[in-house]
């Protein structure tokens, strides 16, 4: 089965640089670009439930009328989603890419993404949805990145293509098999890659550094390693401007204290917070 880079498209101001993003990473990986839009089922109901209208003494023509309405309102948002994907399709046209597919599904965004993975090879989602909280990340995308087994790419709102890669490397086990991952896919050949770990200054930090060293560039990569002490966000981001890191690459969750930041609502956080695309690894 061919497997494919799955770009989720909806209504929000994320949208383009999902499209070209993920534009970018089916040209890297040589693989076909499926946009995706999902109607989720909790805003756009298949049939709408209105019992609750009748305890309060409704007539009956007023329910025809508020479910003619829903129905309405579905077959809009299902036209909305259909133009939606038609731009993406167009927009990656225009920057080159032949051969994009479109999906449409209606029900639950993880569950739909769940569906897919076995033929899917990288996520591309943006960081806020169609209704951004205060902390501007989607409230679907915790879930999906706490659900998902692939790899995804979470955008910020302005593309702009990657030319220095930062990989925040703790030397655990899930972070070792990402960095054979990376060595391995084709996404990032030919970009340089820092590789910064934030920790003491002890042997066995440095052997994990220089393990991650020789597993890139054995695979042609051109690295650099960095041992750094502080607060792991706050050291991550310094460099990160310092180095003028254009994509940052993760692991999800863990028990080092790179991990242990990122799990739960800090995960969160240090997505609000990015100001350049991050690839999250599982």
């Amino acid at each position: 089965m061919t497997e494919l880079v799955m770009a989720c498209i909806d209504g929000s101001s994320s949208s383009p640089s999902v499209c070209d993003y993920a534009t970018w990473s089916s040209r890297r990986l040589s693989a076909p670009l499926t946009f995706l839009h999902v109607l989720d089922h909790a805003e756009y109901p298949i049939e709408p439930n209105l019992s609750g209208s009748i305890g309060l003494g409704a007539r009956e023509a007023l329910l025809e009328e508020l479910t003619a309405l829903d129905e309405q309102r579905n077959r809009l948002a299902l036209e909305q989603g259909k133009v939606m994907l038609a731009a993406a399709q167009e927009r990656a046209e225009q920057a080159g890419l032949q051969g994009t597919l479109t999906r449409q599904r209606h029900g639950d965004l993880v569950e739909a993404l769940q569906d897919v993975q076995d033929e899917t090879r990288l996520y591309v989602l943006g960081r806020e949805g169609e209704h951004p909280s205060a902390n501007h990340v989607g409230s679907n995308l915790e879930s999906v990145v706490r659900t998902l087994h692939r790899p995804i790419l979470v955008t910020v709102d302005e593309y702009r293509e990657p030319t220095q890669v930062m990989v925040a490397f703790d030397g655990s086990e899930t972070m070792r098999k990402g960095m054979e991952m990376l060595a391995k896919s084709p996404l990032l050949k030919g970009l340089p890659i820092h590789v910064v770990k934030v920790g003491a200054d002890k042997s066995e930090c440095h052997e994990q550094l220089a393990w991650a060293h020789d597993v890139l560039k054995d695979a042609g990569f051109d690295v650099q390693t960095t041992l750094l002490d502080g607060e792991v966000e706050a050291t991550l981001r310094s460099y990160k401007e310092a180095h003028q890191i254009d994509l940052m690459v993760m692991g999800a969750y863990g028990h080092s204290r790179i991990r242990e930041f990122l799990v739960g609502s800090n995960t969160t956080k240090m997505i609000s917070r990015a100001t350049v695309p991050m690839l999250l690894l599982r």
